[in-house]
């Protein structure tokens, strides 16, 4: 931090403290669907900021799931786990990761960090990958070992024919793999270079595999909320990739999607899906978030349009041209939930009513009053859309005051007993939720 932001220090915290509580949001469900509610935006110099304090998890905690269910802690003491990846045989992969780190540019950089912290995003990465072996799948893992280790801020992650990809911050690795192992002992092998550089803004990776296996999707946040650090930083962003597994050859399957946090290929179709985080500063009713079918060669507005034709204005110069073509997503998940995580379900393992459709892992809100997500969610699928109300599967990760914070959602998958798993980083704990009348 230079000494000009240190200087600037001291009012910014005051103008913080002024606005923390200003400007409340409205009732998210009016923005899940199709057709979300958009107020007119706001203009702040600093916008409103409102994060829950981490407390973690107490000995005999856990969150709170739908009736019918059950929740038990299938692995403890990790180190800021953010996807849980079952594989083929039945063990289940946990990639531990946070971000590299990088460079505030603006004194609002520094400010929005530290508040960011104060819910537990700071913590210490593993840059590794946990392998948890539950072979007669009653969610308490027999074996717990570390696969790999050594990554450089990891989080996608995909096994196809006896290799294992991962998504480095800055590269798709490769390794190979042979199901069973419990340690991989040898180097991996570059497959691709992905956008990175010294800002570095959104640092995740999501990533995917097709339905043939042929092609991985990789998914590059933008590298500013809205272009704040210059178009040029931009170059190769906001952006999911497909890439050849084959060659490592990539092209820009969809663009405009300003943080494509996790992706998914409907078993049914084979058609991609993903949850996009959209912009901030702007009000705390915009823009929602969003879970969408990717179609391929859309353009889906970032940075100069939102949910559409909708302009925003910050941007210079404005491009009319690629927002008349913007796309409207699929389906609003309302604002500012920082949507992480992505999951198709599997009939009716849980229960009828989460038969056909996505659970989403919703990290939680840091610039919205009240907060909003925290939770897992499952969104029915109609036609293969997205369609009606979200019902709410795993919840109380918010404390009682919502001003604490034991744990936040990250990634979710369905191991092979149909038991939804759910990562949670700030409580460095993976989740299990199974039927309450199962025996697993």
């Amino acid at each position: 931090m230079t000494h000009a932001m240190l200087r600037a220090l001291p009012a910014l915290c005051a103008l913080l403290a002024l606005t923390a509580c200003s400007d409340q949001g409205g009732d998210p469900m009016r923005q899940y669907g199709s057709d979300p509610y958009l107020p007119e935006p706001q203009n702040y110099l600093l916008p409103p900021m409102s994060v829950p304090k981490e407390i973690g998890w107490k000995p005999g905690e856990t969150p709170t799931v739908a009736g019918g269910l059950k929740v038990q802690a299938m692995a403890t003491g990790l180190m800021h786990p953010r996807i849980v990846y079952p594989l083929p045989n039945g063990d289940v992969l946990v990639v531990e990761g946070n971000s590299p780190g990088t460079t505030p540019f603006r004194p609002k950089d520094f400010i929005q960090g530290k508040v960011k912290a104060r819910a537990g995003t700071a913590g210490k990465g593993g840059n590794r990958i946990t392998l948890l072996r539950d072979a007669d799948g009653d969610g308490t893992p027999e074996q717990q070992t570390i696969l790999v280790d050594h990554l450089h801020s990891p989080y996608g992650v995909a096994y196809v024919d006896g290799t294992l990809y991962v998504a480095n911050t800055d590269a798709i690795m490769a390794f190979k793999y042979t199901l069973g192992q419990t340690k991989i002992t040898e180097p991996g092998s570059q497959l691709a270079d992905l956008p990175a550089g010294p800002i570095d803004h959104h640092w995740t990776k999501a990533m995917a595999a097709s339905s043939d296996g042929s092609k991985l999707y990789v998914g590059v946040g933008s590298n500013s909320n809205i272009t704040e650090n210059g178009l040029d930083a931009e170059e190769g962003r906001a952006a999911i990739y497909q890439v050849d597994r084959q060659t490592g050859a990539k092209r820009i399957f969809a663009s405009g999607t300003r943080n494509p946090t996790n992706l998914a290929v409907d078993p049914e179709t084979g058609r991609l899906f993903a949850v996009v985080n959209e912009r901030d500063e702007i009000g705390p009713d915009l823009v929602p978030d969003y879970l969408t079918m990717v179609q391929e060669g859309a353009f889906y507005g970032w940075p100069y349009s939102y949910w559409g034709q909708h302009i925003d204005v910050r941007v210079h110069p404005q491009r009319p041209d690629l927002v008349a073509k913007a796309v409207k997503p699929d389906y609003g998940l309302s604002s500012h939930v920082a949507a992480l995580g992505l999951a198709f379900s599997k009939g009716e393992t849980l229960s009828p009513k989460f038969d056909n459709g996505i659970f989403v892992g919703e990290h939680g809100s840091w610039d919205r009053s009240p907060v909003n997500g925290y939770q897992v969610i499952f969104v029915p699928l109609v036609n293969g859309r997205p369609e009606g109300k979200p019902i709410p599967v795993v919840s109380g990760f918010l404390g009682n005051d919502t001003d604490t914070v034991h744990g936040r959602p990250v990634g979710v998958a369905l191991d092979r007993t149909g038991a939804l798993l759910v990562a949670d980083d700030t409580g460095n704990t993976v989740w299990r939720v199974s039927a309450q009348n199962s025996a697993r």
